[in-house]
């Protein structure tokens, strides 16, 4: 149970983070931004490991609590704000 709160929380984090730097304007909600921050955790963990390897990625472990996470779950949710825009983009 606690590892799922400690899950939601660092989405609702990563999720806001990632709103805020982000430039434009991003719609949804807060259900929207832990969903978000959650998935922008997953990539950036995977991305994370993948990059610099399965020590350092250890240390930033998605669902830990840590300045390592935040900031591959911010760059994760950054990245899933960045081609959400790409879909959805209208043709004028």
């Amino acid at each position: 149970m606690g590892n799922i709160i400690a899950w939601v929380v660092l989405g609702l984090i990563a999720g806001a983070l990632a709103k805020a730097f982000y430039p434009g304007h991003q719609g949804g909600g807060i259900i929207a931004t832990i969903v978000l921050g959650i998935l922008g955790a997953l990539v950036g963990g995977y991305l994370g490991q993948v990059l610099l390897g399965s020590g350092a990625a250890a240390a930033a472990s998605v669902g830990a609590l840590s300045i390592g996470s935040i900031i591959f779950s911010v760059l994760g949710a950054m990245l899933l704000i960045f081609l959400w825009g790409l879909f959805t983009r209208r043709a004028v």
